[in-house]
């Protein structure tokens, strides 16, 4: 089934042209949210949403762009309106992700081992994810989509109705950000 017959069937809400949307595009959703969020049962509940609110508005997709890349502005938009929403909550959940390993961002193992390598490591997320949060809204939203999605700089460019050139330069500027950060954090740590 081409994409344009899968949303013309959602459109005539077929049910079971909507789970085959949502079974394909489901990680990827939960995947983006995940990188905004930082807690699994968070992106879950908000990826449940995200389908929700496109199952609800499918009659308002353009097709001008590809369903998935819908799919992941709702995911951004939701995500950033979620952690505007609850900006309190979001220190707190930063810090409960320490506790967690629900995490889809691999850091590299050290040769630590044992309840200090836990500790180590679940230091090394927590710095992470502040360091995530603290970048601009548009660089921490490329970073995440390349990321946490792996999508190629022209579908980021989609999504985030920018161009490749500025896709690049964000990711660019993200990652020098990102490394300062934690190189002055670690550079706290170990002085």
């Amino acid at each position: 089934m081409t994409e344009k017959e899968l949303v013309d069937k959602i459109k005539r809400k077929d049910q079971q042209a909507f789970k085959v949307l949502v079974d394909k595009y489901h990680v990827a959703v939960i995947n983006t949210c995940m990188g905004y969020l930082h807690n699994r049962s968070d992106a879950e509940d908000l990826a449940q949403e995200v389908f929700l609110q496109a199952y609800l508005s499918i009659n308002k997709f353009r097709e001008d762009a590809s369903i998935s890349t819908w799919l992941f502005r709702i995911a951004v938009n939701k995500s950033l309106n979620h952690l505007r929403d609850n900006q309190k909550r979001r220190n707190e959940k930063t810090l409960s992700l320490i506790q967690s390993e629900n995490t889809n961002f691999d850091i590299e193992a050290g040769p630590e081992s044992g309840s200090d390598y836990k500790t180590i490591e679940s230091e090394r997320k927590k710095n992470l994810h502040l360091a995530i949060d603290s970048l601009p809204e548009n660089q921490k939203t490329a970073f995440i989509l390349h990321k946490y999605d792996d999508l190629p700089y022209v579908k980021i460019a989609e999504i985030m109705n920018v161009s490749v050139s500025s896709v690049e330069s964000l990711l660019f500027r993200a990652r020098k950000k990102l490394q300062k950060k934690l190189h002055d954090c670690y550079k706290k740590l170990h002085s």
